[in-house]
């Protein structure tokens, strides 16, 4: 009996995080190879970025990475805190300024396509802190479900590669229970979210991507990173060679073979 067909949702983070981040995940969605991308649209080049992300149509789906940790916010231009001290913040109920910086974002999302995100999530997966979801809940109230962004849901243990069962259950306690608690509010959540491996490590994507392909049951939620290095992304960020080699498979021609011998589809939009 032939396998029944799956089809996941592969995103790309960081749209935006640097010029060659950008342009990377452009190529991979014109070339087919992604359902979507999540932008950053806090950094000074973001106009031109999502220009040029705009230009190429309505080919795959493209969302808010709402980010609250570590670069200038575009609320104050000061730096926002680390994880952490972020979720130290939000456990003591300073929540005020997080609605505006989440409000900007969003602004400035809208700015260049005219219309909500697809879809939003968060950069360090703050979307899942109590204070985003009130604010997802108020930004979006009155809305049919099928008006509102969809959301990126909690990331499932089965999908873990050895070593990492404890950074993927503390996502997982970020997340307790956002996935019924958004639903009750008229959310459609996306998952269970899969991704997480250890970037440190050169040559682990290669072995991963198939590895939660495989684990991830239908509409479930890839997170993937690729991207060519460039000076700024050493400027933003620490994980910049892996994004090469994420890069290097999806462009590969053994990727959509993977897919098709495993009879995954990638979702999109159009498609449901």
């Amino acid at each position: 009996m032939a396998r029944a067909g799956r089809s996941l949702w592969l995103i790309a983070d960081d749209y935006g995080l640097s010029p060659q981040v950008s342009a990377a995940i452009r190529e991979l969605i014109a070339a087919g190879r992604l359902s979507g991308t999540g932008c950053m649209t806090l950094f000074e080049d973001w106009q031109e970025q999502a220009n040029r992300l705009a230009d190429l149509g309505a080919s795959a789906s493209i969302g808010l990475h709402l980010t609250l940790t570590d670069f200038p916010a575009l609320t104050t231009g000061v730096r926002m805190p680390g994880l952490k001290r972020l979720i130290a913040d939000c456990a003591r109920g300073e929540s005020r300024s997080i609605a505006a910086e989440a409000d900007a974002q969003m602004e400035r999302f809208r700015s260049v396509f005219g219309r909500d995100p697809a879809f939003i999530d968060g950069h360090q997966h703050v979307h899942f802190l109590r204070p985003v979801r009130h604010w997802l809940c108020g930004r979006f109230a009155g809305l049919p479900r099928q008006m509102r962004p969809w959301l990126r849901g909690a990331p499932t243990l089965r999908a873990a590669p050895a070593g990492l069962t404890a950074k993927v259950a503390f996502a997982r306690l970020l997340a307790r229970g956002f996935d019924i608690e958004m639903r009750r509010s008229g959310f459609c959540v996306r998952g269970p979210l899969g991704g997480f491996y250890d970037w440190r490590k050169q040559g682990t994507f290669e072995t991963a991507l198939p590895f939660f392909l495989k684990k991830m049951p239908e509409n479930g939620v890839v997170m993937c990173h690729p991207g060519r290095v460039d000076a700024l992304l050493r400027q933003r960020d620490v994980f910049t060679d892996a994004r090469e080699e994420e890069l290097a498979l999806l462009s590969s021609e053994d990727f959509p073979t993977f897919l098709a011998r495993n009879a995954i589809s990638l979702a999109t939009e159009q498609g449901e």
